[in-house]
């Protein structure tokens, strides 16, 4: 499998809409179409061209059973080969990859959105816990979050107020960031200082949004006519880890390294130190912190460091999960983020970088993890 995907499965082209707290005059159809238009263009390819689509959405958030059935038409989807996954949108991603690495097809379009401000987020959460002991505690995001900093923070000798570098580090990213609608730092005392769930705050908790990505990719035939920069799929992981939150590491993600540690081999054996930049979500600033300890771009309980440097700029170059979290596809717009940098495509921050990490989350508390490595050529 190693030698099937090292430069032979490409990120053709790759294009989100603003990811916005509330899109009150658009519907999913709308961004989804979007998305896929401006991803196409420029490529050369049409959505004649495409094999197969591979969509990620929540029925629960959209409040419909089969809801992707409503939304083909948007995909370019008619008369074509398509697949649900209800997960963020970089297990899609791997789907697809997968796909076009066995030869089964040319060319893919891996798609995810969500449109939170219709919802209840934090039912939607709730409604993943199992229902006869976890739910009734009453047990819900927030907490899980908060449960977790507690103890990361003890076990790594910190305090609530050395989480704000991360916050700050996200925040000032995306006002940088045209695809994210935040424009200057926030400036609510409450925001920064106001327990929200103990021991965190409110800026320590991810900020949900409204917004749709798509993922064009190609085997490396199509990929030598239809770009001249592909970006190439070097490696893959993903892990799960215990459903119950009690049964849990009470500082650390095992699944997101397992997934990392396979995404690295599949790559050739790369390691951390091989990673130009990074682009990781997290529903919390701890969690963020415990992702890159776990993909290994810092030591256990150090990954503060990370952001004490004033001059980062490895990880999250977009600002990350924490001021945009399009649940269900925050890991696709960081595979997008990544992508469109390495390729230094238009209205990014231009970058040397040739090789990037992107990682996943799913499931409640951050469960489930997805790693993929990237590369371009030089």
């Amino acid at each position: 499998m190693t030698e099937t995907l090292l430069r032979h499965t490409a990120v053709l082209n790759s294009a989100h809409t603003l990811l916005t707290p509330s899109w009150s005059d658009r519907q999913h159809i709308d961004l989804i179409s979007e998305a896929v238009t401006r991803a196409l263009k420029g490529t050369s390819l049409g959505i004649n061209d495409i094999d197969f689509v591979i969509d990620s959405g929540s029925d629960f958030l959209d409040g419909r059973s089969i809801s992707n059935c409503g939304f083909l038409g948007a995909m370019g989807a008619h008369h074509k080969e398509e697949s649900r996954v209800e997960e963020d949108g970089l297990w899609s991603l791997m789907y697809g990859a997968n796909k076009i690495a066995s030869g089964a097809a040319s060319v893919g379009l891996i798609i995810a959105y969500s449109k939170p401000s219709e919802s209840d987020v934090d039912a939607f959460w709730t409604s993943l816990l199992e229902p006869f002991i976890q739910r009734p505690v009453g047990l819900d995001q927030r907490s899980a979050a908060g449960l977790y900093a507690q103890r990361y923070l003890a076990a790594a000798g910190l305090g609530a107020d050395d989480l704000r570098s991360v916050s700050e580090h996200a925040w000032a990213a995306a006002a940088r960031n045209a695809g994210v609608d935040v424009s200057e730092l926030p400036t609510d005392d409450a925001f920064w200082n106001d327990d929200f769930a103990t021991p965190l705050r409110r800026s320590d908790l991810s900020r949900p949004v409204d917004g749709a990505v798509a993922i064009l990719i190609s085997n490396a035939e199509v990929a030598a006519s239809a770009t001249s920069r592909p970006i190439w799929i070097t490696g893959m992981g993903s892990a799960i880890d215990q459903h119950f939150l009690a049964a849990r590491e009470p500082d650390t993600f095992p699944a997101c390294e397992v997934a990392a540690k396979s995404a690295y081999r599949m790559a050739g054996g790369i390691g951390p130190a091989d990673i130009d930049l990074a682009e990781v979500s997290a529903t919390s600033t701890v969690g963020e912190l415990m992702v890159l300890e776990a993909v290994g771009l810092a030591e256990k309980h150090h990954g503060i460091d990370l952001y004490r440097d004033p001059d980062q700029s490895r990880i999250n170059p977009s600002g990350g999960a924490l001021p945009a979290d399009p649940i269900m596809a925050t890991g696709l717009v960081r595979l997008h983020e990544a992508a469109s940098r390495l390729g230094g495509r238009p209205g990014v921050e231009a970058t040397d970088a040739r090789t990037a990490l992107v990682h996943g989350a799913g499931g409640f508390g951050m469960q489930n993890h997805c790693v993929i490595t990237l590369e371009v050529n030089s």
